[in-house]
């Protein structure tokens, strides 16, 4: 079955950089779009990055410039890089893809951005 597992989330202070990877398995990843998203305590999750199979990406405007999405389907992962955090960043960040019109999400892992 479809399986997606977030890692790399943590503790870092303003101005910091993080690496989260997302491990899929059960379908043929570089057949799918991929997405990460994000939510904070209180607000609704949002879309933060997307990236085609075609290597198209796609950034929300509060992250661009300073957030990288790409993916490696060798390895079946998809990353997010992300540099020159700010609190605002602060959520959990989940992983994303459409597989036969379901949606499938990772656990999600912890960004906290804080001093």
């Amino acid at each position: 079955q479809v399986q997606m597992v977030e890692s790399g989330g943590g503790l870092v202070q303003p101005g910091g950089s993080l690496r989260l990877s997302c491990a899929a398995s059960g379908f043929t990843f570089s057949r799918y779009g991929m997405g990460w998203y994000r939510q904070a305590p209180g607000k609704e999750r949002e879309l933060v990055a997307s990236l085609s199979t075609s290597a198209t990406a796609n950034y929300a405007d509060s992250v661009k410039g300073r957030f990288t999405i790409s993916r490696d389907n060798a390895k079946n992962t998809v990353y997010l890089q992300m540099n020159s955090l700010k609190p605002e960043d602060t959520a959990v960040y989940y992983c994303k893809t459409i597989v036969h019109f379901t949606n499938y999400w990772g656990q999600g892992t912890q960004v906290t951005v804080s001093s």
